[in-house]
């Protein structure tokens, strides 16, 4: 097999060569979508004159016969048919006078250049020989228009091409030089090389085409030849190496932090020379900057901080174990501002292990993850925005965490022990059962032992105490409730432990288990088992004592964290230059704050001027280099520049220098990340204090969090340190508060008319709620009686969740003189319901 750089005008050049689709190859299929790409891609060449952009590569088996040369095309016929369709356009639009160049035949030229040997036979003509079901229509293509196969999707293409191209958004002349500069790889097959086994593994597992090696070709084909080995030795093969050569997903993680959306792992590549394209940087910043943030992805996949902290590699390689992905966008960031002293390495391990405690009773608490990828692209970004710095990162960041709700939420103390102890914990996945187990045997010792790896080889499994097999010898250990225990206890958490002699152990009586030489639980190494060998026997007693010993350490384990942060009262809206998502369309600056130190303005473009004096006065070297570019270098070369005539209305900023002034706010926004990315910083260090141009009375949002604030007081009071202790203030129209079974809570809602308080049945099985709904309503009677009054039942049958609930109307969110009405029905209705109809949950759910 051999490689060659190529042009594809170079590669299809030639009287005696034929490019034949073989037979197992599928029919031409590239879409509208496709061409009009491959068409913009050409229209920016000509006219950002640039030299070179990379096609993709084509494989094939070079086959003599006779006098000519055939190209067997295993891999590139779709973009190898597209390039041919359009050069025939644009011959036939010369040929038909639809459009002039000054280039004298140059619709002979291309015809017999490219499209066919003039001198074969007829019927041997044609270059390019598609496979049958494709062969009419292209042939019908050389012909007369009205023989055209209309119905092809060759002659499709072939039109697009021929009514676009004939608009002259560029000069033919101009689009032909731009085909001229698409640049292949070129790969030619050996006798000995097994042409079908490569065609799969390009064309099934994707191994040659893969998003990482299109972006790396994309990066470095468009460098002259000479520095092609330069970026790639300094930069690519770093990358590749860091990311143990999953660059395409580090890229996916990569564009999530820049951009703020995670793009298909399938589409990475577009979604990066979009980036690529739209940022306009430097190449040598680009990469400079990827490498960077692989560097942070390396240490996220080797479990190696090298910051000397073993707790925090430790917890690192739980992550890995758990196959936990979503937060490495979160994770990359934290490890950036640590790397730029923003944040310390205490700080980062508490961020680690507050993340681990989240997620772990997320899962026990089976709260949905469909919210988890959102939460961890924006959780950095949100908590920056409290006050725009950095400071009290790890305050910040718990403040965050607890004030997620619904399927965000953080499961507190109680439904997380209550979830624990309820959990049928032998049928978890595997993964995240050997991470419990891990947890309760290593947690707080400095002697750990390796339980995942002794799990991955058998060396440990993991024990059931009472077996799964009932004999009589623990029938009569049990008693006379022998199968009820055994039914409730079996898979529970108190039930199991490790052991490495799980075989010998069986099913056992307890005393054999307990006292056996060499492998029973007196012996074990493991210290779980331990409290285990000092019973007498195990019933009953002994698995409630466990299970809640159990649970208690569990809280300890994966710690509910505490803050207390609260956000200050902003006198102004803000936000940073980083922050891509914040509309400043119609917003008036007030103020800007660089690295703390604040700066009244007048407007948007007398804040750029102050920031682009103060960077240049500090370096001069970055603005000058842009203002003597070529001007169609760079986006930024084409508004910095040395001459103020070049400029349609300039703004001066040293002898010889002058900057576009003439732009929108998002514009000048647009040029000053640039500039902070050639100087190397931190766009966050750039505050900006806007005007607030909305009328507070629309300001839903605002009215929510105000009547929370207000409201949550009277809430804490009726409930102390009950189901609401842990809920903040938000924009949310309802709050809720749990008490240790997942899927229930009693909430408070108040909408923009009406007001209700209410106890939700909403764990994930629809006919699990209607079913304890309908239990617990047979204590209707009682229940009313206990509140004195009747309450809405609601068993939800069209949808999931089942309600009872009490409503307060003729109140309205945005007349304040509402809201203590509101807070003392909210506080004292949420209290009475749940004294009322937790206790019968509880019962119900055991």
């Amino acid at each position: 097999m051999k490689g060659s750089e190529d042009r594809i005008t170079w590669f299809l050049d030639g009287m005696n060569k034929r490019f034949a689709i073989p037979v197992y190859q599928r029919k031409y299929d590239w879409k509208y979508e496709n061409c009009r790409q491959l068409y913009d891609d050409l229209v920016k060449i000509a006219k950002n004159d640039r030299q070179s952009h990379f096609f993709g590569s084509i494989v094939s088996e070079v086959v003599p016969i006779g006098g000519k040369i055939v190209y067997h095309v295993i891999d590139g016929q779709q973009r190898l048919t597209t390039i041919t369709l359009m050069l025939l356009a644009i011959k036939n639009l010369i040929a038909n006078e639809k459009v002039n160049v000054e280039e004298n035949r140059l619709d002979e030229q291309i015809a017999q250049r490219f499209l066919i040997a003039p001198y074969a036979e007829e019927n041997d003509r044609i270059k390019l020989i598609p496979v049958k079901s494709d062969r009419d229509a292209l042939y019908r293509l050389f012909g007369a228009e009205e023989d055209y196969d209309r119905s092809s999707n060759l002659t499709i293409n072939y039109q697009f091409f021929y009514d676009t191209i004939m608009r002259e958004e560029v000069p033919v002349i101009d689009l032909y030089h731009a085909i001229d500069k698409l640049e292949i790889i070129s790969i030619t097959l050996d006798k000995e090389d097994n042409a079908q086994l490569i065609f799969e593994s390009l064309n099934s597992t994707g191994l040659a085409l893969n998003e990482g090696d299109k972006i790396r070709n994309y990066v470095l084909m468009s460098l002259p030849a000479k520095d092609q080995s330069h970026y790639f030795d300094t930069y690519w093969a770093k990358i590749e190496k860091c990311t143990e050569n999953h660059v395409s997903a580090f890229i996916r993680d990569y564009l999530s932090i820049k951009q703020q959306i995670t793009p298909n792992i399938n589409n990475v590549y577009k979604a990066f020379k979009s980036y690529a394209e739209t940022v306009s940087l430097p190449i040598d910043t680009l990469l400079s900057d990827l490498l960077r943030y692989a560097r942070f992805y390396e240490k996220l996949i080797t479990c190696k901080s090298e910051f000397g902290n073993q707790k925090l590699d430790d917890c690192l390689y739980r992550f890995k174990r758990l196959d936990i992905t979503v937060t490495r966008p979160f994770f990359l960031e934290i490890l950036r501002l640590h790397q730029d002293e923003k944040i310390t390495t205490d700080d980062l391990l508490q961020i680690f292990l507050i993340t681990e405690s989240y997620l772990f009773r997320r899962n026990i608490c089976e709260v949905p993850t469909n919210a988890l990828n959102k939460i961890f692209l924006n959780l950095n970004r949100e908590i920056l925005k409290f006050d725009n710095t950095p400071d009290h990162y790890v305050d910040k960041f718990i403040y965050a965490l607890l004030s997620k709700k619904e399927s965000g939420r953080y499961p507190d103390d109680d439904e997380f022990q209550s979830a624990l102890s309820a959990k049928q914990v032998y049928k978890m996945t595997g993964k995240y059962k050997s991470y419990l187990f891990e947890r309760f045997e290593n947690y707080g010792t400095v002697e750990t032992k390796d339980v995942f790896t002794h799990l991955d080889n058998n060396t440990y499994s993991i024990e059931h105490i009472m077996p799964q097999h009932l004999t009589p010898a623990w029938n009569e250990t049990l008693g006379v409730n022998a199968e009820e225990i055994y039914s409730e206890w079996l898979h529970r958490l108190a039930n199991l432990t490790l052991t490495g002699y799980n075989p010998n152990l069986g099913n056992s009586s307890f005393e054999e288990k307990r006292d056996a030489k060499e492998f029973g639980y007196k012996h074990s190494g493991i210290r779980m088992n331990q409290r285990i060998a000092a019973k007498e026997t195990w019933g009953l007693a002994e698995l409630e004592e466990r299970n809640e010993e159990m649970i208690k350490y569990a809280v300890t384990i994966w710690k509910y964290p505490e803050t207390n942060f609260v956000p200050a009262k902003k006198e102004f809206d803000s936000c940073t230059l980083d922050d891509d998502d914040y509309d400043l369309t119609g917003r008036d600056i007030i103020k800007y704050a660089y690295k703390n130190t604040e700066q009244n303005v007048s407007s948007w473009a007398d804040m750029f001027e102050h920031i682009l004096k103060y960077l240049h006065q500090k370096d001069k070297s970055v603005l000058t280099a842009l203002a003597y570019s070529d001007k169609n270098a760079s986006e930024l070369s084409s508004c910095v520049r040395a001459n103020e005539s070049e400029l349609r209305s300039a703004l001066k900023i040293d002898e010889n220098i002058y900057v576009e002034k003439n732009t929108s706010t998002a514009r000048k926004i647009s040029i000053l990340r640039k500039i902070f990315a050639l100087y190397g910083i931190d766009p966050m260090d750039l505050v900006f204090y806007l005007k607030d141009n909305q009328s507070s009375a629309d300001d839903i949002d605002a009215f929510y969090i105000r009547y929370w604030t207000y409201a949550m007081d009277f809430i804490h009071e009726k409930h102390g340190k009950g189901a609401f202790k842990n809920v903040c203030p938000s924009k949310s129209a309802s709050k809720h508060g749990y008490f240790g079974i997942s899927g229930c809570s009693v909430y408070c809602y108040f909408a923009q008319s009406r007001a209700s308080v209410g106890i939700a049945i909403n764990t994930k099985e629809k006919e699990k709620n209607k079913a304890v709904f309908d239990e617990i309503k047979k204590y209707k009677t009682e229940i009313e009686e206990t509140i004195g009054g009747t309450v809405a039942w609601d068993r939800g049958d069209t949808y999931k969740g089942a309600y009872i609930w009490k409503e307060l109307t003729g109140v309205n969110l945005l007349n304040e003189s509402n809201w203590k009405q509101v807070a003392e029905f909210h506080a004292n209705w949420s209290k009475t319901l749940f004294d009322a109809i937790v206790p019968y949950l509880k019962k119900i759910f055991g």
